[in-house]
């Protein structure tokens, strides 16, 4: 019998959930309030091409900055042991491609499905993939790279 690889878990960021889940756990919510409360957005066809753009946009800047990930050799999934930085391509614009690219889908969606209450969740989400997610992940990396890690960040904007 063979074992499998396993994450260490003192080797990882140790982020409060996958932020997939978190992204989908707010639309769940953000549905559950449009089924017990239905909202309209303001601007109809116009709301909806611009969440098609913002679906769309998303998905080409995460499959983007997955691809970047691995050219490095190193893990896009949270619980997993980061092996580099990358610092270049997309992550000498923003430290977080990634996770912009999950809120420009999850504001897409938004729009696409008419809700204002997903569009409220919104920040919210922000805030936990910022201080749930980003600032554990931000931490663990400062403590394994050490100083390379203090001068991207000084370099490279979190966001935008």
């Amino acid at each position: 019998m063979t074992e499998t690889a396993t994450a260490n878990p003192v080797d990882a960021p140790g982020v409060i959930a996958r932020p997939p889940n978190l992204v989908f756990a707010t639309v769940l919510l953000g549905l559950a309030l449009e089924w017990l409360r239905p909202t309209h957005l303001p601007g109809g066809r116009l709301c909806s091409a611009l969440g098609i753009a913002l679906v769309a946009g998303g998905v080409a800047l995460m499959a983007a900055a997955m691809r970047q990930f691995r050219a490095a050799g190193t893990h896009v999934e949270t619980w997993r042991p980061t092996e580099t930085i990358v610092t270049h391509g997309l992550y000498a614009r923003t430290r977080n491609p990634i996770y912009l690219a999950m809120i420009a889908i999850y504001t897409g969606i938004a729009l696409g499905v008419d809700s204002a209450w997903l569009l409220g969740l919104v920040v919210p989400l922000a805030l936990v993939l910022r201080y749930g997610v980003i600032a554990r992940e931000e931490r663990y990396l400062e403590r394994k790279f050490g100083e390379p890690y203090r001068a991207y960040c000084a370099a490279v904007r979190r966001w935008l």
